[in-house]
């Protein structure tokens, strides 16, 4: 790979849809594809995929294409697919249930390790074999298991809370659900979903076409 080479934000947000592109074409039994068919399954140019990888590195064959296999596993090592982290869920709510069941973790090589709530009813259970803990253990079960993300499945008011619980505790990133903005120490990454700013986009973009139809 190469070093010391600024890589844009586009690029990495592209480098995601690669690998579950090929992990897709893997599972259909393509050996070989081209930068064409590649962009084609994406939505991007063949030109911008070979920018994008250029980026990291050579890979593929003039005339012949990308190994599927092989160029799968190294972008999953550039992603850091490679290193096996360990995850926390805190808050059992729907979403925290939801990703709690979420099986594909596994298989992109996030393990979670643990899932925190205040409901003594839950604590104590077990999903997918993961223990529930209370909320109150967190400082104590984060480094315990050796955990590197949390995610926050909170009520907003509850976030931030949690999010210097996580800090403070050890956590290298935090995947934020909670629709509110988080204050993090610079050290850590921090990467906030915000479903309703999702829906409310599509719902600026659907109105807007309805206008223009009126």
């Amino acid at each position: 790979m190469k070093e010391h080479i600024v890589i844009s934000k586009a690029t990495i947000d592209r480098l995601p849809l690669y690998f579950r592109t090929l992990r897709t074409l893997q599972e259909e039994g393509a050996e070989i594809i081209s930068s064409e068919e590649l962009g084609r399954r994406i939505g991007v140019t063949p030109e911008q995929i070979r920018k994008d990888l250029s980026s990291f590195g050579e890979f593929g064959k003039k005339g012949v294409g990308y190994y599927v296999r092989e160029l799968m596993r190294n972008v999953g090592e550039i992603l850091g697919l490679h290193r096996n982290w360990n995850i926390a869920i805190v808050g059992l709510g729907h979403l925290g249930s939801a990703l709690a069941n979420y099986r594909n973790f596994v298989s992109l090589g996030f393990n979670i390790k643990a899932i925190f709530d205040v409901d003594r009813e839950k604590v104590g259970q077990h999903i997918q074999d993961v223990e529930v803990y209370s909320l109150s253990r967190l400082t104590e079960i984060i480094p315990a298991k050796n955990i590197h993300i949390g995610v926050i499945t909170v009520p907003a008011q509850f976030a931030q809370q949690v999010a210097d619980k996580l800090v403070a505790a050890g956590v290298r990133g935090i995947w934020n659900f909670a629709p509110v903005k988080l204050n993090v120490p610079e050290h850590i990454r921090l990467i906030s979903e915000d479903l309703s700013v999702g829906l409310t986009s599509i719902s600026y973009y659907l109105s807007r076409q309805l206008i223009d139809e009126d």
